[in-house]
Formats: C-alpha cells, sequence, structure tokens
C-alpha cells in the first residue's frame, strides 16, 4: 500500500471548491483512496462529505493511502494538489 503526507494549502482547506477538485481528482484515479488527519481514521478520499467531515483547514497534514496499480502516481497527483492553494486559481 501506497502511503504519502500532504499540508492542506488552499486558504479555506478542504471545503467548497477545494474539496470538489480534490473529489474529482481521486475519482480520475479509478482506484481506491483514503485520506486521514492526524489521529483520524481513514475516510473515502472520494466522498465530499468525508473530506468535509475531515475538517481540515490550512495547514493540516493529512495521510493519503492508495493499493492498487498506479498508486504512487496517483498519490503524488493528489498530494501536489492539496499542497496548491486551489483558492488562488
Amino acid at each position: 500500500m501506497a502511503e504519502r503526507q500532504a499540508t492542506i494549502a488552499s486558504a479555506s482547506g478542504l471545503h467548497a471548491r477545494p474539496a470538489k477538485l480534490f473529489v474529482q481528482a481521486v475519482q480520475e484515479t479509478k482506484i481506491p483512496v483514503t485520506i486521514a488527519a492526524a489521529g483520524g481514521p481513514d475516510l473515502n478520499a472520494g466522498s465530499i462529505l468525508s473530506l468535509i467531515g475531515l475538517g481540515a483547514s490550512q495547514g493540516t497534514v493529512v495521510t493519503l493511502k492508495a493499493d492498487g496499480d498506479g498508486a504512487d502516481a496517483a498519490l503524488d497527483k493528489l498530494v501536489a494538489l492539496l499542497e496548491t492553494d486551489l483558492d488562488a486559481e
């Protein structure tokens, strides 16, 4: 299982537009991806409700996990997305 850590860069955290863009990117990977905040449970990263429930604000460190063909490349792409201020674009 591949695993990466990322620091949320968007000013609004994983809410509204950044969450929507992230969920779309997860769904494009076609593999199951989980996301967890420090000490929290692994949640479905492809679910907007899970992301909003995570309560991740700017600066929160999250852990992404995925298993399957292309998991490493998928997580690299998702980390880059989370570490971009999507509110500024």
